[in-house]
């Protein structure tokens, strides 16, 4: 038995092309435009609050107008605000493994190869893990779900986002009694097709129908750990409870408060010929009942391109400003799409976004707390790996936090469009 080797086992051979790898797709909208702040230390979410996040917010303002005659002293409205709180802050941690044999094969240990062993891997797993946050800030908890119901012992589930899932990616699948744990084994693109096993390194499928279990159609799959905690996420904050989003904010309950009320419009009429006509109906609606000025319509690609079709087709009605329409280096695309009432608004295309939902987004609206953002856990003595014995050697583990919460301090600056249903 040798000491393990993973990427060093490779050079064994003449390599005349670099490491083949996938292309990692930027998928951090959010991160990257959102307003951030570093210095929320956290909460333990204690009886006493400790370290709680103030979110205070005005809930009523002065009302009282009388006509003849003064307001009775009782009677005046004044001004009531309200102290909401974020008790509990939020974290995720990713984690590398290097393996010291690789380490040592030409040059001594140090720390100038410890970050040079794969190339970019420290930097594509961090784009990586923006991604899963991002996910998880745009569309929930959840990163994809089960479009129809499964066969329970071949291990197989078909969902509508095959593109999220990664080979050997711990995931948790609802059933009907709970949930279950997997390992992604194969991901088959253009079916959706996704084969889980019952361990990292095995070949047994997952027998979804353990204790009597079935994995429905619409079932939700998570990243190891966000079905219990996650962060807070958009559709959750600006969707009522009635259509799918939380019943309350920051401890405060939505239907008591305008101002934890964003603006819901539902999207079942939308179809592929109307969605134009249908989003600027609902950024009217939005300005006219909320209290912000939305400037981005952020939306998935399918989505997009639905637009896009129409705008192409309808020239008369709806045109595209010559200049604004760019293709991110981020992964998203945005167009400004004007109408013949002259009112132009930004069309935001995201990798990462579902296809039921779109939002008309006041970024005024929400900002990111954290304690840091992304940093690299470091020992006590400066030390940013951990290092692991075993038979088969050494191995040095890297992990990455981020500690914080997106809050949508004012929910009431945007809209929301739910339950769209295409086929595309």
């Amino acid at each position: 038995m040798a000491t393990t080797r993973s990427f060093q086992a490779m050079l064994n051979d003449f390599l005349p092309n670099s490491l083949l790898k996938e292309e990692m797709v930027k998928r951090d909208f959010i991160l990257s435009k959102v307003e951030k702040d570093d210095t929320w230390v956290g909460s333990l979410g204690s009886s006493a609050n400790g370290g709680a996040l103030v979110v205070p917010f005005k809930s009523s303002s002065a009302s009282s107008i009388a006509s003849g005659s003064l307001t009775a002293s009782g009677d005046i409205a004044e001004d009531e605000y309200v102290r909401g709180l974020v008790t509990v802050q939020p974290e995720i941690w990713g984690s590398l493994m290097f393996n010291h044999r690789d380490l040592m094969e030409h040059e001594k240990v140090s720390e100038k190869n410890f970050l040079k062993i794969l190339p970019d891997s420290i930097t594509d797993f961090m784009d990586y893990m923006k991604n899963v946050v991002s996910v998880n800030l745009l569309n929930g908890a959840h990163f994809a779900k089960v479009t129809t119901a499964t066969a329970v012992a071949t291990g197989i589930v078909i969902v509508d986002r095959a593109d999220r899932f990664v080979r050997n990616q711990k995931v948790i699948i609802t059933t009907s009694t709970g949930f279950l744990t997997g390992y992604v084994k194969t991901i088959n693109v253009n079916t959706g097709s996704v084969v889980l096993v019952t361990t990292r390194s095995g070949a047994t499928t997952l027998d979804f129908s353990v204790g009597g279990a079935d994995i429905l159609a619409l079932a939700k799959i998570y990243n190891d750990g966000f079905q219990t905690v996650a962060f807070s996420s958009l559709r959750d904050a600006l969707l009522s409870a009635a259509n799918g989003g939380s019943a309350a904010l920051y401890g405060q309950t939505k239907l008591t408060y305008p101002y934890l009320q964003a603006i819901n419009i539902d999207g079942a009429g939308v179809t592929l010929a109307n969605m134009v006509e249908k989003l600027f109906n609902g950024f009217t609606t939005t300005r006219r009942l909320g209290k912000g000025n939305p400037t981005d319509i952020v939306m998935s690609y399918n989505n997009l391109g639905v637009v896009m079709s129409i705008v192409e087709a309808s020239k008369g009605a709806y045109f595209v400003s010559p200049s604004s329409k760019k293709a991110s280096q981020y992964g998203w695309t945005e167009i400004s799409i004007g109408s013949v009432t002259n009112q132009e608004l930004k069309f935001v295309g995201v990798q990462e976004m579902d296809d039921d939902i779109i939002i008309y987004l006041d970024w005024r609206a929400l900002k990111f707390y954290s304690n840091g953002f992304f940093r690299k856990r470091k020992s006590p003595d400066g030390i940013e790996y951990f290092e692991v014995r075993a038979t088969t050697g050494f191995q040095y583990i890297v992990d990455v936090c981020l500690f914080g919460d997106l809050v949508v301090h004012r929910p009431s600056y945007c809209g929301i469009m739910y339950g769209i249903s295409l086929t595309y």
